[in-house]
């Protein structure tokens, strides 16, 4: 029997509806995903199901007695005192007895005194009465389970242990259906990962928005999809879901296309001369209204972000290079004895639980920190973009359009002039919506003018600083195929496991103590190399990591090299360093002006022999990077 059943479910907020004759059922042992653009109507949806919002039509059906727990993608207002405090809050009518009391035996084991074992006594005989015991020994379950310290205050934790503290918070309550809105989000690996854990082990129904497309494979046993106020809904997982949908866009987009033809030959029939209208059918043209009504109401899907990154001249070869580097605060070392080269093109991934130091990290690399021991050493000719995950570059009393033309009504991208309102129209702004002050903008909004924002300016170095925060999956998938088309360096920090997997070549790996340590390949590499090491313990140790490592882990090892593969591997940074000094020559001589007065027909011979260059250069590049790989996974 369903727990809730949503029929004919509609919600409108003035503009077109949100939700348009939705039907949902969930049943025990469910754990549904829903998905769907930024915008959709997620949240919303979720909202109607706790039964904090109620919708214009349609009903909701709940089984006797449902407990549904809910919890945001944000961090509520308003909530403070201890975590048990906070906890506790989620019992309902029993909460305040339960927070005294757990403030009095505070008071009374450190202050002692009769006026508070008094008032011990008696909150003890009002527990009593209210069966209020079972649920004080919850709470503490509950709290030890997701190991939080109850005494500690909400307000000085972490943004991740807040989100743990809720997550607490909505269980104790024991509901039949939890809610977790964006559950990952501001989480690093280690939790993600242990979320998992838990909820397959102690959560059995749920529903959960989320655009970690690893979390979602994982978990869901069912997926819903919003799209354009319609649900559809899928009995499957997360992969098969991918390919079911790719399937109904294209059925769709065929049917559009067949019902667009058909229509465009009815109008030419119905505007044909005075005897085609003497003897035309009035069925035909009833049916002619009718398909031009159904046309004015078609919602189109909304388009693609089209992203497009402006590149700068090469950098150097060297990008980066780091030696004994060491930083700290307070005493604590944050950085030690780090030693890494980042070469041109290399894409770094940088892994680590939140306060591990990746941020520090980054500014270390970029030169904005100088190491208090070891040296780092900048390369040539870097052009620097920088993506924060606090999106700090972005003002927040300013207009989308202000933010990225800075005043101007045009920018110049590619070369290129282009008015504002077109631009941000690729990023999915309509012209309305560029004119909205940017503390308005939801959390996808804004990392989308962000990026916006920083790629009207040309750069061969690329830092993002968690850019995948809020990003709907379609524009995961494009960002994706960006970073995999830039010719530039980049810097990734992410706690979004494929996206890792499908971007980075290399991986730096903080242990929060200090030690930062480097593997080939994404977040999946190095679980593998992780689980070979023996005796040696991954960089970044976690609770759940082992199992999972174990998992992943191949038992066969890698091949290792030749001794003509090893000579190679020797020989190749001299053949790079020859190749590209020769390209460093042609490139003066092509930029001298007086060499055009008597060049004639050498202009075409060396931009020849430049672009023979690149091919060896990327092909010695790539012959490169897999024999360090080979080395790497042997070693």
């Amino acid at each position: 029997m369903a727990l809730i059943s949503l029929r004919n479910i509609s919600l409108a907020f003035g503009g077109p509806p949100l939700l348009d004759g939705i039907n949902l059922q969930l049943e025990p042992g469910d754990r549904l995903c829903l998905m769907g653009r930024n915008g959709s109507g997620k949240s919303t949806l979720m909202k109607l199901i706790s039964g904090e919002h109620t919708p214009d039509g349609g009903e909701i059906s709940r089984q006797q007695g449902l407990r549904v727990a809910l919890v945001s993608q944000e961090i509520p207002q308003g909530l403070a005192g201890t975590v048990f405090d906070v906890v506790a809050g989620g019992m309902g009518n029993a909460a305040a007895l339960l927070t005294e009391y757990h403030q009095v035996s505070h008071l009374l084991a450190t202050e002692g005194g009769e006026k508070w074992l008094a008032r011990l006594e008696s909150l003890q005989k009002s527990l009593e009465e209210q069966e209020g015991w079972q649920l004080h020994q919850e709470v503490e379950r509950v709290l030890s389970r997701l190991a939080l310290d109850p005494d500690a205050e909400f307000a000085t934790l972490s943004g991740g242990t807040k989100r743990r503290a809720l997550l607490a918070r909505a269980l104790v309550a024991a509901p039949d259906i939890l809610l977790l809105d964006e559950p990952t989000n501001h989480l690093d690996i280690d939790t993600i990962v242990w979320l998992e854990e838990f909820l397959l082990k102690n959560v059995r129904t749920f529903l959960f928005i989320t655009h970690d497309r690893a979390f979602a494979r994982r978990l869901a046993n069912r997926i819903a999809e919003l799209d354009r106020g319609r649900l559809y809904a899928f009995a499957c997982g997360y992969d098969a879901f991918v390919e079911r949908r790719e399937e109904l866009l294209a059925a769709e987009i065929t049917r559009q296309a067949l019902f667009d033809k058909k229509l465009a030959q009815e109008e030419v029939w119905v505007r044909q001369g005075i005897k085609a209208r003497r003897t035309r059918n009035e069925g035909r043209v009833r049916a002619l209204k009718k398909m031009r009504e159904e046309r004015r109401e078609r919602r189109e899907r909304v388009g693609q972000v089209k992203i497009q990154l402006q590149e700068a001249e090469r950098s150097g070869r060297l990008v980066v290079e780091a030696e004994g580097a060491s930083f700290g605060y307070d005493g604590r070392s944050v950085i030690n004895n780090l030693t890494t080269t980042i070469v041109r093109g290399d894409r770094v991934g940088i892994i680590g639980p939140n306060g591990s130091g990746k941020t520090t990290l980054l500014r270390l690399l970029l030169g904005e920190l100088a190491p208090q021991a070891g040296e780092v050493r900048p390369g040539s000719r870097l052009e620097v973009i920088y993506f924060d995950q606090l999106r700090e570059q972005l003002d927040q009393e300013k207009t989308v359009q202000e933010n990225v033309g800075e005043g101007n009504d045009t920018i110049t991208v590619g070369g290129k002039p282009r008015h504002i309102i077109g631009y941000l129209q690729d990023f999915l702004f309509t012209p309305e919506r560029a004119r909205t002050p940017v503390h308005i903008l939801s959390g996808g909004e804004r990392n989308r003018l962000l990026l916006a924002k920083l790629f009207t300016r040309p750069s061969n170095v690329l830092v993002m600083d968690e850019p995948t925060n809020d990003l709907d999956a379609e524009t995961l998938d494009l960002l994706e195929e960006l970073l995999l088309d830039y010719s530039g360096t980049l810097l990734l920090v992410s706690h979004d496991r494929e996206f890792l997997n499908n971007v980075v070549t290399s991986t730096l790996v903080l242990n929060g103590e200090g030690e930062v340590r480097e593997y080939v390949g994404g977040y999946d590499d190095w679980l593998r190399q992780a689980a070979a090491e023996a005796p040696a313990v991954p960089a970044a140790p976690s609770p759940a990591k082992p199992a999972e490592a174990k998992r992943q882990a191949r038992a066969e090892r890698p091949r290792r090299l030749s001794f003509k593969e090893e000579r190679e591997l020797e020989s190749l940074p001299e053949l790079i360093g020859a190749l590209e000094g020769e390209q460093e020559t042609l490139h003066l001589r092509l930029a001298d002006p007086e060499f055009y007065r008597s060049a004639g027909g050498e202009v075409a011979s060396i931009n020849g022999r430049l672009a023979q260059l690149d091919r060896e250069l990327a092909e010695a590049y790539q012959r490169w990077e897999e024999l360090e790989s080979l080395k790497g996974m042997a070693s």
